[in-house]
């Protein structure tokens, strides 16, 4: 009987193909090793895989499209590599033996090259449109990885969800929705308001959909000595005023719907108190988890809490930023926050920023340059903050460049 061998799939790190596999010669290689390649084969190899070549609209693998798609996985450690897939390896070798480029078709990397996804705790596609992309690419990873050394789990995991979320967002599946709730402040179980605010994609296109309720039996509970009073203030519609009892129906319409459309991710800044608040009106959130799973779900409830997001973005394990405090940070501009409406719509600004971005650490060198490893070599990636930046109403200072408005869109001077 026939044994048939598993098919193993994953990633080669991007600099071994080019260092090792592409420029494997007879001379520079040990005589038993079964990769070793002749001139012949090994030049139209080097070409195809030059930074230049891989970008180019007539690379094989992306014809027509200019930039390439590489991968970026982060190891349990923490350290980054840039990989190729083995999908794209095996394409690049089958192509160039179909265009009569080698003699052969040339065998794949050594076997060490081949990094499977359990090695990973993440890993996420990451578009570079020129060949100098790539160089600097390299040199900021080894550079990260060098300030990460000694970093403690807690930002490790912070920076593994930040990518994960990342990923999900980019496969663009599923509902994402945030939630806000608002209570009297006297009393936090008497619930006042509830928004929230969701988009998913039908054929790619965005579908988004906000809304704003008040509780009609706690109409006379009003805020104003701990937390502000902005009830009537919303600003994304119209505010529609039920019953609790209607208002419970919508809440778990709404979460049951979404989940019709495949997985459901629940987004909050601070979740603890939204979750219970949920729970109260019997949604069915029971089986709502905080961990992420490597691979894009395809069903289930997901929370993510934009503030862990936020502190994996600058660096810092031990940060609990206001939702004021991340959207002047991520220069989004805030109108008449605690109004359930308006948090909700906030914090769905905040996390389209950062999971539409770039990768986590590109990402943190745009928007905030020259910010990072100050302090010396232990310094991290922490990104170093001002005073001034520090306080919730900073963007009222000098020296903010600008703030982006969710309204028009416009990054504002």
């Amino acid at each position: 009987m026939t044994v048939e061998t598993p098919i193993v799939t994953g990633y080669y790190r991007y600099s071994s193909c080019l260092l090792h596999w592409s420029l494997h010669s007879n001379t520079t290689s040990s005589p038993h090793r079964t990769d070793v390649l002749p001139a012949c084969d090994r030049d139209p190899l080097k070409a195809v895989l030059a930074h230049d070549a891989l970008v180019h609209c007539e690379n094989p693998l992306h014809p027509g499209v200019h930039g390439i798609t590489m991968f970026k996985g982060t190891f349990h450690n923490g350290e980054q590599r840039l990989l190729f897939s083995s999908a794209q390896i095996d394409y690049v070798r089958y192509w160039l033996h179909a265009m009569k480029l080698t003699s052969r078709i040339i065998p794949l990397p050594y076997s060490d090259c081949l990094l499977t996804p359990s090695e990973f705790s993440s890993v996420s596609p990451d578009v570079y449109m020129e060949g100098g992309d790539l160089r600097v690419a390299v040199k900021k990873i080894d550079k990260n990885n060098k300030r990460l050394k000694g970093s403690n789990p807690s930002l490790l995991a912070r920076r593994d969800t930040f990518e994960r979320v990342r990923k999900y967002w980019s496969t663009k599946t599923g509902t994402w929705c945030s939630i806000d709730f608002e209570a009297w402040e006297r009393d936090h179980s008497a619930i006042t308001e509830f928004g929230y605010s969701s988009l998913h994609w039908d054929d790619g296109a965005a579908v988004e959909a906000s809304g704003h309720f008040t509780v009609k039996e706690h109409a006379m509970y009003t805020n104003g000595t701990y937390v502000a009073e902005n009830r009537k203030n919303y600003r994304f519609g119209e505010s529609v005023e039920v019953p609790r009892k209607t208002l419970k129906t919508k809440v778990s319409d709404l979460v049951t719907s979404m989940g019709t459309r495949g997985p459901v991710f629940l987004v909050f800044h601070d979740p603890s108190q939204d979750i219970k608040y949920l729970k109260s009106l019997e949604a069915p959130v029971e089986a709502a988890v905080f961990e992420l799973p490597e691979a894009t779900p395809s069903e289930g409830i997901f929370i993510i809490d934009t503030a862990i997001l936020f502190a994996a973005l600058v660096g810092d394990d031990k940060r609990t930023s206001s939702l004021q405090q991340i959207c002047n940070q991520l220069q989004i501009q805030t109108e008449f926050l605690h109004n359930a409406g308006n948090d909700a719509q906030y914090t769905m600004f905040a996390l389209r920023e950062m999971a539409s971005g770039d990768p986590l650490d590109p990402q943190r060198e745009k928007r905030w340059p020259n910010r990072i490893g100050i302090g010396g070599s232990n310094a991290g990636v922490k990104v170093q903050f001002t005073p001034y930046e520090e306080d919730e109403d900073y963007s009222d200072q000098e020296g903010l460049m600008g703030i982006y408005d969710p309204h028009t869109g416009v990054l504002r001077e």
